[in-house]
C-alpha cells in the first residue's frame, strides 16, 4: 500500500467537522425499478471514496445524481452546505432552477468511461473551452491552466493534437485535465478504466495515484479496481442492491469483512 497517499488524508473525516456532500434518505427508482432504497452518506473534504459493487447496485446513479445527470426521486443531497436539488423560496423548498443547479455544482468534476472529448478540437482547447464559456475565464488564464493541467497528466507534447490521435489511455487523461481545470472541490471518476483496453489501464490508475496524493479535492471513484481502491480509498463502501451493505477502511471491507454478498462480489477478482 502507498503509504504517502493515506497520509494525505487519513484524518480527513476526524479534523473536518462538516461533510461537503451529504445524501439525506435519497430514492431513485427508473420506472418501476428502485435502484437506491434510501441511502443516507457522508463525503468529507478531501476524502477519498471509492464505491464497488455488483452492475445495477447503483453505483454510479449515486455520482450522477451528483453531477446533476439524474434527479432523485425522493431525498435531499446537500453540496458545501448547499442543497442541491432544491431551493428555497418564500420560506419554502421548491424545485431548483437551472441557474441554481448550474451554480451549487460549480465544484465538482466528473470523468466519463468514454472520454466524451470533442473531436473537432486540439486537446489543449478541449481542456480551455469550460473555463472560458462557464468560469467566464480570460482565454490566455484558461490557455496558461489548461497547459498546466495537461502537463499534469503526461500530455504536455500533445497540446496541438487532436482526440483521434491519441490512445485511449492518452484520452481519458485529458478527460481528467479537462475537469481539473476547473479546479474543483470533489471530482467524481465514473469507471474510467473500463472502457480502455489492459495495458492501458495502469497509465490513468497512474494519474488519478498523483492526484489523490495530492490530497485537496474530494474524490469518489467507481471502480472495479480492487487493489487501487486498497491502495487509494480512505473510505471503501460496498454497495448491494440498492443499499449500502458494508463500509469502512479498505482493509476493513476488502480483506477482513465477513459479509456473505460482498465476499461472493469480492471472488472473482481473487487468483
Amino acid at each position: 500500500m502507498t503509504e504517502s497517499i493515506k497520509e494525505n488524508s487519513s484524518s480527513i473525516s476526524k479534523t473536518n467537522s462538516d461533510p461537503i456532500v451529504e445524501y439525506k434518505n435519497v430514492h431513485k427508482s427508473f420506472g418501476d425499478v428502485e435502484v437506491l432504497k434510501g441511502l443516507d452518506l457522508d463525503i468529507y473534504p478531501g476524502e477519498k471514496v471509492a464505491l464497488i459493487g455488483p452492475s445495477g447496485s447503483g453505483k454510479t446513479t449515486i455520482i450522477r445524481m451528483l453531477m446533476t445527470l439524474e434527479q432523485p426521486t425522493s431525498g435531499e443531497i446537500i453540496v458545501d452546505g448547499k442543497n442541491l436539488w432544491h431551493m428555497e423560496k418564500n420560506g419554502k423548498l421548491v424545485p431548483a432552477s437551472e441557474h441554481h443547479l448550474r451554480e451549487v455544482r460549480g465544484d465538482i468534476g466528473m470523468v466519463f468511461q468514454h472520454f466524451n472529448l470533442f473531436p473537432h478540437m486540439t486537446i489543449l482547447q478541449n481542456c480551455m473551452t469550460a473555463p472560458i464559456h462557464v468560469k467566464k475565464e480570460g482565454k490566455e488564464t484558461a490557455r496558461k491552466r489548461s497547459i498546466e493541467m495537461l502537463e499534469k497528466v503526461g500530455l504536455g507534447d500533445k497540446l496541438d493534437n487532436y482526440p483521434s490521435q491519441l490512445s485511449g489511455g492518452q484520452k481519458q487523461r485529458v478527460a481528467m485535465a479537462r475537469a481539473l481545470v476547473m479546479r474543483p472541490k470533489i471530482m467524481l471518476f465514473d469507471e474510467v478504466t473500463s472502457a480502455l483496453d489492459p495495458e492501458l489501464v495502469g497509465e490513468v490508475l497512474e494519474v488519478i495515484r498523483d492526484i489523490a496524493k495530492e490530497g485537496e479535492m474530494a474524490m469518489v471513484l467507481v471502480t472495479h479496481e480492487m487493489d487501487f481502491a486498497l491502495e487509494v480509498a480512505d473510505r471503501v463502501i460496498f454497495l448491494d442492491d440498492g443499499v449500502i451493505a458494508e463500509q469502512g477502511a479498505p482493509s476493513e471491507v476488502l480483506e477482513e469483512s465477513d459479509n456473505e454478498r460482498l465476499q461472493q462480489f469480492l471472488y472473482r477478482f481473487r487468483s
